[in-house]
């Protein structure tokens, strides 16, 4: 994989993000705003970061795996592929996704 790492994006909605994903020649960032313990699986797209609801609670890295496998599923991506650079442990994370023509 090459070291280059475009800025962090900020996608208006899924569609926007799936096709930066799927055409990228760098790995890219993006944050995220996480509920864990919700009702459901799901993502929002805000003015400010993406919101990701997760059922799974924030309990022994649980929601965290949950956040990559809904991701993983929706972006049509590896798990392998996505990673959490930071913010294991807070609500607020800046999240990797590298795309599969990276691999």
């Amino acid at each position: 994989m090459s070291n280059d790492v475009k800025k962090a994006i900020l996608p208006k909605s899924l569609d926007e993000l799936v096709n930066i994903v799927s055409n990228s020649t760098t790995a890219i960032k993006v944050q995220v705003k996480v509920k864990a313990n919700s009702k459901k699986n799901s993502i929002e797209f805000l003015d400010e970061y993406i919101k990701i609801k997760i059922s799974k609670p924030a309990i022994e890295g649980k929601a965290n795996k949950e956040i990559i496998n809904f991701l993983s599923n929706i972006l049509n991506l590896p798990k392998n592929n996505i990673q959490i650079l930071n913010g294991e442990k807070s609500s607020l994370k800046m999240l990797l996704f590298i795309p599969k023509n990276l691999q």
